[in-house]
């Protein structure tokens, strides 16, 4: 199997290494307690980035857990957690960071896309 594997640093950082995937600590956090609510643990699997056609933008970003890496994703390490992402996807994703945010408001994942030229008005589509 032929993957690239990439270690994130553990306190994560503010831009990504490499024109990689950046994951930020709080980021990793609430990965970590998404998989315990659903009984994966680290060993059995991660968390599948991914980009898919859809949306008033036209791209969307898609996100679900995974037991396994395939055979060309690229895999990111940050602590425990395993970030996979497939060939096409990484094309929009590289430098992109990963982050969380819980406020009053909202509550969920912020992808920050240098890719992204523009988004919806809602937000859950782009395009590049």
């Amino acid at each position: 199997m032929a993957t690239s594997q990439t270690s994130g640093p553990a306190a994560g950082a503010s831009a990504p290494a490499a024109k990689g995937i950046e994951v930020t600590p709080k980021a990793i956090a609430r990965i970590r307690v998404a998989m315990q609510q659903e009984g994966i643990s680290p060993e059995q699997g991660g968390l599948r980035l991914g980009v898919q056609g859809g949306g008033c933008s036209g791209l969307s970003y898609s996100v679900r857990f995974d037991t396994q890496p395939r055979e060309r994703d690229r895999i990111y390490t940050y602590d425990d957690v395993r970030i996979f992402v497939d060939p096409k996807s990484f094309l929009y994703l590289s430098g992109m960071i990963l982050d969380y945010e819980e406020t009053l408001m909202r509550r969920g994942f912020n992808f920050i896309n240098p890719n992204s030229k523009k988004s919806c008005g809602c937000g859950s589509s782009f395009s590049a």
